[in-house]
C-alpha cells in the first residue's frame, strides 16, 4: 500500500538457495531502520538491539516450505504469504516450479488479513485509488494515480484477491520489501511481481498466515 513514511537507514539481507526440483528466486531481503530517538540515549541503544534481534528472527524463518502443510492440492497453483517472516511462497499446479520471495506486509495487525482467498483478476499497470479508510487517515493523498505512472505505488503488475482492496503487487519503493510497511497489501520487487504475474493465474489459491 502506498506513500508510507520512508525510513532512513537500511540493512540489506540476502537470501538465496537451490532446492531439489524447485526454482528459487535469489532476492535481497530489505530491512529498514529509522532513528527516532536521541542516538546518545540508552533507549536508542535498546531500540537498535531489538531491531537487530527481529532481523535475525526474520532471516531464520525465511526458508523453503512444503505446500502439503497448507493446501489440499495445488490446482491452478498456490500462493502462501507468511506475514511473520514476510515471505511469499508460490507453487505451480504440477509442483515443478517453486518460488520464494521477500515481501512487504501490513504495517499493523489491524490492517492485516489472514485466511484463504484466491486470485480473481490479473492487471497490467494497475491504477491506484486509496481506500476509504486511507482517505480518512491520509486526506492529503491523491484520489487517483494512473497505471504506469512512476508515482503509482502498485508497480507494473497486480494480482487482485477475492478480498476487496487486497492486492499482491509491485512497488516503486524497494525499501518496503521485507518490512511491515503497507496498508494491508503484499508488495514484491517489481522484477518479481512480473515473474509471479506470469506464473499465477485467475483461480490460483492464496493463503495468508
Amino acid at each position: 500500500a502506498p506513500f508510507d513514511r520512508l525510513l532512513s537507514r537500511r540493512t540489506l539481507l540476502g537470501t538465496a538457495g537451490a532446492f531439489a526440483a524447485t526454482t528459487l528466486a535469489a532476492p535481497a531481503l530489505a530491512q529498514a531502520i529509522s532513528d527516532t530517538t536521541d542516538p546518545n540515549s540508552a533507549s536508542s541503544t535498546e531500540m537498535e538491539a531489538a531491531i537487530s534481534n527481529n532481523i535475525r528472527h526474520n532471516i531464520s524463518s525465511f526458508r523453503a516450505l512444503s505446500w502439503q502443510n497448507y493446501f489440499e492440492n495445488t490446482k491452478k497453483g498456490a500462493i502462501l504469504v507468511d506475514l511473520t517472516s514476510r515471505a511469499l511462497h508460490f507453487w505451480n499446479a504440477d509442483q515443478t516450479i517453486y518460488k520464494l520471495y521477500p515481501c512487504s506486509v501490513a504495517a499493523t495487525d489491524d490492517l492485516s488479513r489472514r485466511g484463504r482467498t484466491e486470485v480473481v483478476q490479473k492487471v497490467v499497470n494497475p491504477p491506484w485509488r486509496p481506500t476509504p479508510a486511507m482517505r480518512i487517515r491520509f486526506p492529503d493523498w491523491p484520489p487517483f494515480v494512473a497505471g504506469g505512472d512512476p508515482a503509482n505505488p502498485l508497480g507494473p503488475r497486480a494480482l487482485y484477491l477475492g478480498w476487496q482492496y487486497y492486492r499482491i503487487h509491485g512497488t516503486q519503493d524497494t525499501r518496503k520489501i521485507g518490512r511491515r510497511s503497507s496498508n494491508g497489501c503484499v508488495g514484491l520487487y517489481n522484477e518479481q511481481i512480473l515473474e509471479l504475474y506470469g506464473l499465477a493465474e485467475v483461480g490460483t489459491q492464496v493463503l495468508m498466515i
